[in-house]
C-alpha cells in the first residue's frame, strides 16, 4: 500500500521465502526507486493467499516524491515501432519513465492528484494500468492516442496550422522558423542550431544579445561530431536525468557561432521526452533549445501566460493539452576532477532530498537573489528547489512564491523557522519578513555558502571557508566575495579577505567591467589612472575621468568590495576582453576561456599581509604586471593563465596561514567563482599538495541556488540551541 511515509509491504510464507523477498526489494527495485530505508517487523499470520495492491492511505510525513524522468528503452522502443499501438505517440511512458514532479499537484502520488485526473483511461490502457505483471501497472500518466494528451500546432495570433503537428512543426523548423515547444517543466523556444540567421534572429527576438544558448542532439554521435566528452561526462548526458552538460567545443564544428560566442563550451543535452525524440530524430543534428521566456523573466509553463509572452518571439508553438503543474527548467551540470558540479540543480533532481549531517526542527530557507532556490527541511532531509531564478522582478517573486506552496504541500512540511539573507533590499528578504508567526532567522551570504558546502558533504565541527562570488551584503556594511571564513553552522568569523577596493557607480559596475579595472587600477597608480596604455582606459571619454577620479578618491556612489567576482571583470577589461557584459559572469567566463587555450605555471606576484588579526589578499603587484604586460604586447590569454594561476596560489597561501593559527586543515570551497573550473582545479592541486582535506560541492550548486540549503541549516542549529 502507499501511504505518505513510504510503501508498506506484507509479505507471508516460510523464514527463507520472506529473506528472499526482502533481499529482492533492495535488490531488484524498479529503475527509478530510491530506497532510503528497509524496516522489518513480525506480524500475526493471517489465512490469506494471492498478490493485491490496496488503495493508498494517509498517516506519516515522510513522503518523498520522484523527478520527472527521461523515455525509458522500453518505451522509446515502442515509440519507433510500427506495429506498436503507441507508435508516434509523443506522451507514451511507463512505471520505469515519465513526468513525476511537474504534473503532481498532491500526494500521495496516485493519478487523481496529477495533471493526468482529467483524462479517462480507455479500457486497453486501465487493463495495463490495473496488471501486477505489467510494464504500466499504476503508471500514472499512462496514455495512448485513443485516451491521452494530444499535440496542437499554431501561429504567433492562435490560429491553427493545417496538416499534421508534429510533421509540420519539423518542416517549419528545417525552414528557419522559431517554435515555442511545450515541454514537461515549460516552454522551450527551438531553431535549427546550424541555422546560422535562425539563431541571430532569436537572439534578437529574445534580447539576448550573448548568453549561450542549450542545444539539445538526437544522440550522442552527433554531439561527438561537435564537442568532446569524456566518460563522466557521457553517463550524465545518458542518465535518467537528462541534464545540460557542459562540453568542449570540437574545432571545425558545424554549430551556429552565435549559440556561444567567445566561450569554449556549448550546453549540450539529449532528448528527454517523446516529443524532442520524434522532433530530433532523422531530422536534425541539433536544436537549439532555450528557455521560453524573456531575459530576466521565469520560463513560461502555461499555455496562455506563453502565447501572451511569446508571441512576439515565437512564430509557431507546438502545444498539448496536458497541463504542467510545477514550472521546472533544466538542470545545467559541469564536470570538476571527474565529478559533477551542479550550475543549476532543477528538473530530473528536484525534489530529490539531500541527507543532512543530523536531525533538525523544518526550516523554510528563502535564498538570495540571485539564481534562487528554496529549501524546506524535514529530520534530517533538505528539500532544494529546482531554480526559480532572479528574484529582480515581481514574476520571478510569484514564481518563488508559488514554488513555498507546492513543495510545502507534497512534501507534508510545516516549517517552524524561517531563514533569509541579511540584505534588506532583497525580495526574498522581504517575503521572508512578511511571512506571519514564524521567528526569522537572517544569516550572512558567506556563511550560508560555506555551511551549504559543510551540509552536503556531511562534516561538523569548524572547517576554513573559502567563499569568492560577486556580492555579498558583510557584517560590516562593505560588499564581501573574496573571503577567508573560519568556523561551523553555529557561527564564524572573517579571518582573510582580498584587498577591498571601490565598487564605481555600484550596481553600474557589475554591468561595466571596466569600471572595476580603473578601480583596481586607481588603488595602485592614483591619480595617474588615465595615463595607462591601456584600451579600457583610454575608450574613457575625456569627459568622465574627473568624475571617475572625484568618485574613487572620495568613495562618491563607490561602496567598497572584497568581491572575487569583481577582480575576474577588472583583470577581463584590463586585459581588452570584455569591457560591458550582457548577462551575468560572462567577464569571467569569457577570460576563464581565454586562459584555458595556453600552458603555463607562471604567476604574479603578491602580497598576503595582517591587519587586525585578519590576512589580507594584496594583488597591487600583479596589477602592475598586468599593465607592464600588456604594455609589451604580451598574449592576453597568458596574462589571463597566469592570474587563475596567481589566484590559485594566493588561496593555498592564506590558508595555509590559518591553518597555523587555527590548525584547521579542512576547507570547503563554495560561491559562484568556483564554478570556473581552471581556477577549482588549480586551487584544489594546491590545498592537497599542502595535505589540506578539500571539499567541493555536488548535491547543491556553489553558486546562489545552494545558498537556501546553508540557510536551512544554519537556522536549523540557531533554533535547535534555542
Amino acid at each position: 500500500m502507499n501511504t505518505p511515509s513510504g510503501v508498506f509491504l506484507e509479505a507471508q510464507g516460510g523464514e527463507e521465502d520472506v529473506e528472499c523477498f526482502l533481499r529482492g526489494v533492495r535488490e531488484q527495485a524498479p529503475p527509478l526507486a530510491v530506497i532510503s530505508s528497509v524496516r522489518s517487523g513480525d506480524m500475526t499470520p493471517v489465512a490469506e493467499n494471492g498478490f493485491a495492491i490496496r488503495e493508498s492511505g494517509g498517516g506519516g510525513n515522510a513522503v518523498q516524491i520522484a523527478p520527472d524522468c527521461d523515455v525509458c528503452p522500453d518505451c522509446l522502443r515502442e515509440l519507433f515501432d510500427p506495429a506498436d499501438r503507441r507508435y508516434r505517440y509523443p506522451f507514451i511512458n511507463c512505471t520505469n519513465c515519465g513526468p513525476r514532479y511537474t504534473i503532481i499537484n498532491g500526494i500521495p502520488y496516485d493519478r487523481s492528484y496529477t495533471t493526468m485526473a482529467g483524462f479517462t483511461m480507455c479500457d486497453q490502457c486501465r487493463a495495463e494500468y490495473e496488471d501486477p505483471a505489467h510494464r504500466r501497472f499504476h503508471a500514472q500518466p499512462n496514455a495512448c492516442p485513443v485516451c491521452g494528451p494530444s499535440l496542437r500546432l499554431f501561429d504567433s495570433r492562435d490560429n491553427n496550422v493545417d496538416g499534421e503537428p508534429l510533421e509540420t512543426a519539423v518542416s517549419l523548423l528545417k525552414r528557419g522558423k522559431i517554435l515555442a515547444l511545450k515541454g514537461l517543466g515549460g516552454y522551450h523556444l527551438a531553431v535549427d542550431a546550424c541555422n546560422d540567421e535562425a539563431v541571430r534572429e532569436l537572439r534578437k527576438r529574445k534580447k539576448r544579445d550573448e548568453k549561450p544558448f542549450a542545444i539539445m542532439s538526437p544522440a550522442l554521435a552527433d554531439i561527438a561530431e561537435f564537442a568532446v566528452f569524456d566518460e563522466t561526462e557521457k553517463r550524465l548526458l545518458s542518465g535518467p536525468e537528462r541534464p545540460i552538460v557542459l562540453l568542449r567545443k570540437r574545432e571545425g564544428n558545424h554549430i551556429a557561432p552565435l549559440i556561444a560566442p567567445a566561450n569554449g563550451y556549448f550546453g549540450v543535452m539529449l532528448p528527454y521526452t517523446p516529443l524532442h525524440h520524434l522532433l530530433l530524430r532523422d531530422a536534425f543534428p541539433a536544436l537549439v533549445m532555450t528557455s521560453g521566456n524573456l531575459s530576466d523573466e521565469p520560463i513560461s509553463y502555461r499555455d496562455d501566460e506563453a502565447l501572451r509572452r511569446l508571441a512576439d518571439i515565437a512564430d509557431f508553438f507546438l502545444t498539448h493539452n496536458r497541463e504542467i503543474h510545477t514550472r521546472t527548467d533544466d538542470s545545467v551540470i559541469r564536470v570538476f576532477q571527474g565529478n559533477p558540479i551542479f550550475l543549476r540543480r532543477s528538473r530530473g533532481y528536484v525534489p530529490r532530498g539531500i541527507t543532512l549531517p543530523a536531525t533538525q526542527k523544518s526550516v523554510l530557507a528563502v535564498g538570495a537573489e540571485l539564481k534562487g532556490t528554496v529549501c524546506l527541511t524535514r529530520g534530517d532531509k533538505a528539500f532544494l528547489s529546482q531554480h526559480i531564478g532572479d528574484l529582480q522582478n515581481s514574476a520571478t517573486l510569484a514564481s518563488m512564491e508559488e514554488t513555498v506552496h507546492h513543495l510545502g504541500q507534497i512534501l507534508k512540511i510545516e516549517p517552524q523557522v524561517v531563514a533569509h539573507d541579511l540584505h534588506p533590499d532583497y525580495l526574498s528578504t522581504t517575503y521572508a519578513r512578511g511571512i506571519r508567526d514564524l521567528p526569522k532567522v537572517g544569516v550572512q551570504h558567506h556563511h550560508a555558502h560555506m555551511a551549504s558546502c559543510m551540509a552536503e558533504n556531511g562534516l561538523e565541527g569548524a572547517v576554513q571557508g573559502v567563499i569568492f562570488d560577486g556580492t555579498g551584503y558583510g557584517q560590516d556594511g562593505t560588499i564581501w566575495g573574496g573571503e577567508f571564513l573560519v568556523g561551523g553552522y553555529e557561527d564564524f568569523r572573517r579571518k582573510g579577505h582580498l584587498r577591498a577596493v571601490p565598487l564605481p557607480g555600484g550596481d553600474a559596475a557589475v554591468r561595466e567591467p571596466y569600471r572595476m579595472a580603473l578601480s583596481h587600477l586607481y588603488s595602485v597608480f592614483g591619480d595617474e589612472l588615465f595615463e595607462l596604455p591601456l584600451a579600457c582606459v583610454q575608450a574613457v571619454p575625456a569627459a568622465e575621468r574627473k568624475l571617475f577620479l572625484k568618485m574613487l578618491e572620495r568613495r562618491l556612489n563607490s561602496p567598497l568590495t572584497s568581491s572575487c567576482g569583481r577582480l575576474f571583470d577588472a583583470v577581463a577589461a584590463m586585459t581588452g576582453l570584455r569591457g560591458m557584459v550582457s548577462y551575468e559572469g560572462q567577464a569571467a567566463i569569457e577570460l576563464e576561456a581565454h586562459a584555458e587555450s595556453v600552458e603555463t605555471s607562471l604567476r604574479y606576484p603578491f602580497e598576503v599581509v595582517t591587519e587586525e588579526d585578519c590576512y589580507v589578499t594584496d594583488f597591487s603587484h600583479m596589477i602592475r604586471s598586468i599593465v607592464r604586460d600588456m604594455g609589451v604586447g604580451r598574449p592576453g590569454a597568458e596574462i589571463a593563465r597566469c592570474f587563475h594561476n596567481t589566484l590559485a596560489a594566493a588561496v593555498a597561501e592564506t590558508c595555509g596561514l590559518i591553518r597555523g593559527d587555527t590548525g584547521i586543515g579542512r576547507v570547503v570551497l563554495s560561491g559562484g567563482v568556483f564554478q570556473n573550473k581552471l581556477l577549482s582545479e588549480g586551487i584544489h592541486t594546491l590545498l592537497t599538495e599542502n595535505k589540506f582535506h578539500v571539499f567541493t560541492q555536488r548535491l547543491a550548486p556553489p553558486n546562489d541556488g545552494g545558498i537556501a540549503l546553508g540557510q536551512a541549516i544554519i537556522a536549523g542549529r540557531s533554533i535547535s540551541c534555542v
